[in-house]
């Protein structure tokens, strides 16, 4: 009777095998951790985007609905309207709260160098609310960007020009529009592209107090 022949693997061949596995694994797992590098940093990218795209949203959203707030100055016992605007720093009253919470909210936004646009929130009280926006503490937005404001106003001809500064104690109105203009800093032109807002400001006037007929200029 003939036995039949046994076959199997060597010692050698399963050494061999146990070194090509483990060579697989190895650069498979380097190409997966390669993926999961470029993942993390392109989603790190668009994280950043998404939330700079959410906060130029929110000021677009807070300039349109900017409102003729008035309070009383006790040095002249007047009424005037809170509203200042230069061509490097805003702040205004608006109908939109950052937390949605009823009321009226006072919105601050200015750019510090080397670091980016800060707003700064308050609710707007029948004062004066610049003792306690100083007060407050401001949030980044925007890093790496410097904000530049115009305004756009009419003169006694009905001719409308963009204006750089706008005071509401003198002009007792808002802007016909506000124009922001978030420009990269310099280091980072080729990183972050230059954000702009047109916003139209449709209750630039109080019911009750009426604007100056001086010019702004």
């Amino acid at each position: 009777m003939r036995k039949s022949k046994q076959t199997g693997f060597t010692l050698v061949e399963i050494v061999l095998s146990l070194g090509l596995t483990a060579l697989l694994l190895g650069l498979l797992s380097s190409g997966v951790y390669i993926v999961a590098e470029d993942w993390n940093r392109n989603s790190d990218v668009l994280d950043e985007s998404l939330d700079q795209a959410l906060a130029v949203l929110q000021i677009d959203r807070a300039l349109h609905g900017a409102f003729p707030h008035s309070y009383t100055n006790f040095d002249t016992l007047g009424r005037e309207i809170y509203f200042s605007g230069e061509d490097d720093t805003l702040s205004f009253v608006s109908t939109v709260s950052p937390q949605r919470s009823p009321g009226l909210t006072v919105w601050e936004m200015y750019s510090v160098a080397d670091e980016g646009v800060y707003l700064n929130f308050v609710p707007a009280f029948s004062d004066n609310p610049t003792q306690r926006l100083s007060e407050s503490e401001p949030i980044l937005v925007l890093k790496n960007y410097t904000a530049e404001f115009s305004y756009l106003y009419q003169d006694l001809n009905e001719n409308r020009l963009w204006i750089d500064e706008w005071l509401g104690e003198e002009e007792l109105s808002l802007p016909l529009a506000i124009y922001v203009r978030f420009v990269p800093e310099r280091d980072f032109e080729d990183v972050n592209e230059e954000l702009e807002i047109v916003a139209r400001i449709k209750n630039n006037q109080h019911r009750s107090i009426r604007p100056t007929t001086n010019g702004a200029l």
